[in-house]
């Protein structure tokens, strides 16, 4: 019997540490949350699924499976200029939640600057109001 972790095992640790949760994970997958949870349980898994999940992830995984990984990841050391995922996609939750705060403290400001410069000497408009007895409008 090895020492050896199991992939699924390695694998479980790294997307549980990892701020994404595993149904976003799944979703950008186009896999089911109770398929990753099967590949928790694998001894053995494939390079392709394990590279998707790093790429996912943002992180070289070969340091973690060296056995699937000899050289390192060829796709990481490839693209290491250039990233395939940028920092804040359109599509997670963390940038809709981001974007949301960030409007909320303009739209702040914005309410404090009007309270600290508020509108003197103008008038506000008088609005015609139709007198229900006489049919003319009048000013209030």
């Amino acid at each position: 019997m090895t020492t050896q972790s199991k992939h699924g095992e390695i694998l479980e640790r790294i997307v549980r540490r990892d701020r994404m949760g595993i149904s976003e994970l799944s979703r950008k997958l186009n896999v089911s949350r109770r398929t990753i949870y099967n590949w928790f349980g694998q001894d053995r898994l494939s390079h392709e699924v394990i590279w998707q999940i790093g790429n996912l992830l943002g992180q070289d995984l070969s340091d973690s499976f060296p056995d699937v990984f000899p050289n390192g990841n060829a796709y990481v050391t490839a693209n290491a200029d250039s990233p395939t995922q940028p920092a804040a996609e359109p599509n997670s939750v963390y940038f809709w939640m981001n974007k949301y705060i960030h409007l909320l403290e303009k739209y702040n400001d914005l309410l404090n600057s009007e309270e600290q410069d508020p509108l003197d000497g103008v008038q506000p408009k008088t609005i015609p109001l139709r007198n229900r007895r006489t049919g003319t409008f009048i000013y209030q």
